[in-house]
């Protein structure tokens, strides 16, 4: 199971439009997908509609009383695709839960009782720093984060990596991350400028493609779809499908880098 976290200090972002379609994707390979709303707002859990404020089962279960993550799983329609909805009651846990032992690995440890239940898990993320935030970094294998090609999302990507280095720092391992370009329209000369700074600023960390501006995202929004569902062939899809692709191949080759480390110290 890969747990990948979909985080940024800003909001209006694209989060939730990457981690709907992203975990559409994978499900349509066959792959067993679940994702988790960890935003008070609700924003993807709403998305697929169900309303975070009258759902009985939330991902505010499994902090609170340790229940267990398939306990409180919804089906969104979509085969293979779950849920594990949001309320807005999880704008709380800083306050209630933050200074428990073990606040910050509740998630992991939920997560790693799953097993082989499902094969990727999905983290949307609220944009701000707590324990909402901290507890899925500290799940995460994998984090993307999308940014707007516009320059006030700059500054919540520049907060969003003093945040990954400390989070690097206590957990003694990087998480292995990604940028990604989004919601840019090429006929302005802000997306292109903005984009000119995150390849000069990042290069070693950003996705070579963006993620353009598509009208069909809203559309598919208000069906409670994911747009490769509504239109595989539109361009935000097209996007996301390379994207995906650029993901796998990144992870593929992080663990033929661990299965290469483990057989190295095993020689020793």
């Amino acid at each position: 199971m890969e747990t990948w976290v979909i985080a940024n200090q800003k909001g209006g972002v694209g989060k939730t439009t990457t981690t709907i379609t992203l975990g559409a994707l994978l499900a349509s390979r066959g792959k067993r997908v679940l994702l988790i709303d960890l935003d008070p707002h609700g924003s993807l859990t709403a998305y697929l509609k169900i309303d975070p404020d009258s759902t009985e089962k939330s991902v505010y279960d499994v902090f609170l009383s340790d229940t267990p993550i398939l306990d409180n799983t919804q089906e969104t329609g979509v085969s293979n695709l779950f849920l594990l909805p949001a309320t807005p009651a999880l704008a709380t846990l800083d306050r209630q839960f933050g200074t428990r032992q073990g606040a910050g690995t509740a998630l992991k440890k939920a997560l790693e009782r799953l097993e082989s239940d499902v094969d990727y898990v999905l983290v949307d993320c609220p944009p701000t720093l707590g324990i909402l935030m901290i507890n899925a970094l500290a799940a995460a294998d994998f984090l993307i984060i999308p940014v707007q090609t516009e320059f006030l999302a700059l500054k919540g990507l520049e907060r969003m990596m003093r945040t990954l280095a400390m989070v690097t720092q206590a957990r003694k391992n990087k998480i292995p991350s990604l940028i990604v370009p989004g919601l840019y329209d090429r006929r302005t000369r802000a997306s292109r400028d903005a984009l000119e700074v995150l390849q000069a600023t990042y290069t070693d960390e950003l996705w070579d493609l963006v993620i353009p501006i598509d009208t069909q995202f809203r559309d598919a929004s208000k069906q409670g779809i994911p747009l490769t569902l509504l239109n595989r062939h539109a361009r935000g899809a097209i996007a996301f499908e390379s994207l995906l692709e650029t993901i796998l191949e990144m992870r593929g080759e992080d663990l033929q880098l661990r299965q290469a480390a483990i057989g190295k110290a095993s020689s020793l």
